[in-house]
């Protein structure tokens, strides 16, 4: 069996809701949302904090789309948008919008188990690079700093680069400190002689 996720769902029609209800149960998911509307599913989703979200696009008070929107400025989640339209300014804003899968209705329990299990594998993947450029720019800046310190300890105690990395060394590990966080009082002290 495949994982199970905690799921929200939302569509104006309750037998779009009682059919998700059902299927997705039967895949061994579990729907901790269900909402006749965008505002609903806003709200319940800052609630119930499910893995992923199905949403129908048209609906009354608030849209699905608006809904996706609003949920991902506050956490990223996957999501997989449902439409009897098969509308290209839909699909385009479906994918301005991050949205992982589009499926036009009337939709089947066998298109939600591979569309579940694509769009979940897609989600942790992009999450993974996101993680991986984020670490690569902090290393990027804590080598911008390093560069720094290294540099008033070659002016300030006339040191060669490579003594002056190794003097950040043994300052990071006689303070028993992250060789950063010597880097960094170095570059704050040096601004405050400057």
């Amino acid at each position: 069996m495949t994982q199970a996720f905690r799921i929200a769902v939302a569509d104006d029609e309750p037998r779009m809701l009682q059919f998700y209800g059902m299927a997705l149960e039967q895949l061994g998911h579990e729907v901790v949302v269900k909402a006749e509307n965008g505002r609903i599913l806003v709200e319940q989703c800052r609630i119930n904090h499910p893995d992923l979200v199905i949403t129908d696009i048209k609906m009354p008070d608030m849209d699905g789309l608006e809904a996706v929107t609003q949920l991902r400025i506050e956490r990223p989640i996957p999501v997989i948008l449902v439409s009897a339209f098969n509308d290209q300014d839909y699909v385009e804003k479906a994918i301005r919008n991050h949205v992982l899968a589009y499926l036009i209705k009337p939709i089947k329990k066998e298109d939600l188990g591979p569309a579940i299990s694509l769009v979940m594998q897609r989600f942790k993947e992009f999450q993974t690079l996101q993680k991986e450029a984020t670490d690569l720019r902090q290393a990027l800046e804590d080598r911008k700093i390093i560069e720094q310190a290294k540099g008033i300890l070659m002016k300030r105690a006339g040191l060669s680069e490579a003594d002056a990395f190794k003097r950040l060394q043994l300052l990071s590990s006689q303070k028993n400190k992250k060789m950063i966080e010597v880097a960094k009082m170095l570059v704050t002290a040096e601004e405050a002689f400057t």
